[in-house]
């Protein structure tokens, strides 16, 4: 039977198992299978972004440590094994059969996508054997051959004749670099430096689609610190900018205008005007450190007699003047 490829090496079973949680609460709180989530620890199985942010939550770790470092024990364990399936791939011939595949779909004007649909393969598959990541089995030689006008033999022999002319030279060299990027965080391919993680390109993409939540209620202010490790998916106009955050309002203290269970949305970059909504903070924003801690509330921002700013609150009406206001730029029901 054919190994599953490694695809998302991470530390979840690790973390899971240092917070003393089971696998089964973990699926369950998660609403994935037990299955699911063996494969996603075992790297074999990727995840979406919601879910991803949904199992950060799940074991109170932030989205940065879900990530192998060059470091960590797992991150030796997987390199092993991928060298050992790369000479495995090497032995047995799967990566000059999966690049003479590839030479042969382009000979006849195929994507992957028709070249897999004709071969009765799904595409995950059929890309699989082009990168000589998966053996074929038997009973896929003969329909993965006619998809292309040839029989079995025929295509043995043509891979074959493609090989010992060194027209595959070129894709195999070209796949052996795209993997060494992944195994070398060093590799001027992988555009990843000696210190950072593995997976850091798509700690990046996701990374682009969170926001770190800075606020939470408690009593009649808003405990504010400068932390990532609460994330939420960044409504759609939002993703990629940078300077945001989100708050959970205290909606009672608000005079209900917001309503409750939603995320109040702000821009650290943004100018504040006169009439705008805004976050007072009582400490200088720039000046914080992931540790400390500051009180923050929602207000409107006004301007008294002299000029002078403040940003004012509701229910019982209150005068505030912060350190920092930041504005408020959308607000989102849970």
């Amino acid at each position: 039977m054919a190994q599953e490829e490694i695809i998302f090496p991470n530390n979840i079973r690790n973390i899971r198992l240092a917070s003393g949680m089971k696998m089964t609460a973990l699926a369950r709180q998660a609403n994935l299978s037990l299955s699911a989530v063996s494969k996603i620890e075992k790297g074999v199985r990727r995840l979406n972004q919601k879910q991803l942010l949904n199992i950060c939550n799940i074991l109170g770790c932030k989205l940065s440590d879900i990530f192998i470092k060059e470091s960590d024990d797992v991150a030796n364990q997987w390199q092993t094994e991928i060298k050992r399936r790369l000479n495995d791939n090497e032995d047995s011939g799967l990566k000059i059969f999966g690049s003479g595949l590839r030479k042969v779909r382009q000979q006849a004007g195929k994507t992957i996508a028709q070249a897999a649909k004709d071969a009765g393969m799904t595409l995950s598959v059929y890309h699989k054997i082009e990168v000589g990541q998966r053996e074929i089995y038997q009973n896929e030689i003969e329909p993965l051959a006619n998809s292309f006008g040839y029989t079995a033999e025929a295509l043995f022999d043509k891979i074959a004749e493609l090989y010992n002319s060194g027209e595959l030279n070129k894709q195999i060299n070209k796949v052996t670099e795209r993997v060494k990027s992944v195994l070398i965080p060093s590799n001027p391919m992988s555009g990843i430096d000696h210190s950072s993680f593995y997976g850091a390109k798509l700690y990046d993409s996701a990374r682009k689609k969170l926001i770190p939540v800075f606020a939470t209620p408690n009593g009649k202010a808003l405990t504010f610190k400068k932390s990532d490790e609460t994330m939420i998916v960044a409504p759609v106009p939002l993703e990629g900018r940078s300077g945001l955050y989100a708050v959970i309002p205290n909606s009672k203290r608000l005079g209900g205008f917001i309503p409750e269970k939603s995320y109040v949305f702000v821009d650290s970059q943004a100018n504040v005007s006169v009439g705008d909504l805004a976050v007072c903070i009582d400490t200088d924003f720039d000046a914080m450190n992931a540790d400390d801690t500051a009180t923050a509330q929602i207000v409107v921002v006004r301007q008294d007699s002299k000029g002078k700013t403040y940003g004012q609150i509701v229910s019982p009406e209150e005068k505030l003047i912060g350190k920092t206001m930041h504005k408020v730029i959308m607000i989102v029901m849970e």
